[in-house]
């Protein structure tokens, strides 16, 4: 695949005051001759005239010549900014591709980094985690992780398990010294270090998952209860239509939010109610399905409302069992008993209702206006403590499902090494001990199946 030249748009698409055309790459200098009617020095901004098959001018632009490895693939790859015009784009492009280039796949750059041990695994991902960060926070955890500082945890883990694997190997083609190997390299104190060192890791990972991948956040209620009217309050902005007739929200109406630095994707969804209305039904059926993949529901209730905890039980009965929820009491500016709502934690102390609330409900009950804004700081707060999410400024790294899934596995293998080692089945230790070397392996790329090098790459843009 390194044989072929790639050429791609490397800037958004419509038009700018800069659009960059990216070349990689073997061999480049004949080829930058023929498009810049020169070679550029490399890694120096060369002023030049991009010109087509007739020696004509393209356009008037920069030229980077990155000469291999010192570029980010590991091959040459050579830089065209130009005007960012499409039209130009495109054209220095198609010059590209007479020249012997192909179109780029998506993230095939990246990838070829990654081939030629520019990056590993983890930092390549990073890319497109800075690209795709909803939150400055992601954003900052995915730089990190692009710099290596996920990758430095992993390299840490793995020489502890190296460390281990030398000795236990050794000791393997000399039986007798079973015991004095255990108690000379204290291998169980070592393996204990190592497992806790192991979760800090996986705590951390974790904080970086939901930094990635963000969290779906549904605000189901009874029409009216000023689930639209909190929707803006948290988006800052009037995202959903607001009016005090029952039923105006008829779909779901999506705003992406930063709650402390963790990206949120809240969901307005029409109120839940018997209706005889074809349209209202279509939407709470819509509403249905938004629960079914949210990671937390917010329950809105009126504080003015006589009957809260009936009203909490009805909307407990339509979400799933699973679902993690917040009770959230709205309309504290026009409450006149200002207590009402503390009955759903505090009144009817071992009754079954206070009980079946009880063991569904994550936390207290938050107490807002979503009209005055009051409370909606500590909404936030209870937001983040519901899913997880401690907000650490300068100390997170970016992760995904599989590097979480990894450590995990990792951890698995490391507290069956521990069985192991108790009983002196030292075979059976170290086999444990390199499957869990693997498993962190997978998360930098020292082990990995090329069919899933090909989805992380697929999920890329083009020219990245």
């Amino acid at each position: 695949m390194n044989s072929e030249t790639i050429v791609a748009i490397a800037t958004p698409p419509g038009r700018g005051g800069v659009g960059i055309v990216r070349v990689s790459g073997s061999a480049l200098e004949d080829f930058a001759r023929a498009i810049c009617g020169k070679l550029p020095t490399p890694r120096i901004a060369a002023h030049t005239g991009f010109r087509d098959a007739n020696a004509e001018i393209i356009d008037d632009g920069i030229a980077l010549f990155f000469k291999a490895p010192a570029s980010f693939t590991g091959e040459d790859v050579l830089e065209l900014h130009a005007h960012g015009s499409p039209l130009v784009l495109h054209a220095l492009v198609r010059r590209a591709i007479e020249l012997g280039a192909r179109h780029a796949e998506p993230g095939e750059f990246t990838k070829r980094a990654f081939l030629n041990s520019k990056l590993d695994l983890a930092q390549a991902e990073a890319v497109a985690d800075v690209i795709d960060a909803a939150t400055e926070s992601a954003a900052r955890a995915a730089v990190r992780s692009l710099t290596g500082e996920f990758s430095k945890h992993i390299q840490t883990l793995q020489d502890r398990l190296i460390r281990l694997r030398m000795f236990v190997e050794a000791t393997l083609d000399f039986p007798e010294e079973d015991v004095e190997f255990i108690e000379q390299e204290r291998a169980r104190d070592q393996l204990a270090e190592t497992r806790a060192a192991l979760e800090k890791v996986i705590a951390q990972a974790a904080q970086g998952q939901l930094l990635h991948d963000g969290v779906r956040v549904v605000l189901a209620g009874a029409p009216n209860v000023g689930k639209s009217s909190l929707l803006n309050a948290l988006a800052g902005e009037d995202v959903a239509i607001v009016t005090p007739i029952a039923g105006t929200t008829r779909d779901t109406v999506r705003a992406r939010v930063s709650v402390n630095g963790l990206p949120v994707e809240f969901i307005d969804t029409a109120g839940l109610r018997d209706t005889d209305d074809p349209v209202e039904k279509i939407g709470i059926e819509r509403t249905r399905a938004a629960i079914a993949d949210a990671d937390l529901a917010l329950l809105l209730v009126d504080t003015n409302s006589a009957q809260v905890s009936a009203d909490i039980e009805a909307l407990l009965r339509e979400l799933p069992p699973s679902l993690r929820c917040l009770v959230v009491g709205n309309k504290i500016d026009l409450s006149q008993r200002p207590a009402a709502i503390e009955g759903v934690s505090i009144a009817s102390h071992g009754s079954d209702s206070s009980a079946r609330i009880s063991s569904r409900v994550a936390g207290e009950t938050i107490r807002l206006s979503a009209k005055t804004n009051e409370g909606i700081d500590s909404l936030r707060a209870a937001i983040s403590k519901a899913v997880g999410y401690e907000h650490r400024e300068g100390g997170s790294f970016s992760a995904r499902e599989r590097h979480v899934t990894a450590l995990k596995k990792t951890l698995a293998h490391i507290d069956d090494a521990k069985q192991h080692l108790d009983h002196l089945a030292l075979e059976l230790f170290a086999e444990e001990l390199r499957l869990a070397h693997e498993s962190l392996g997978e998360i930098t790329g020292e082990f990995t199946a090329d069919d899933l090098l090909g989805e992380i790459f697929s999920r890329f843009c083009i020219g990245k």
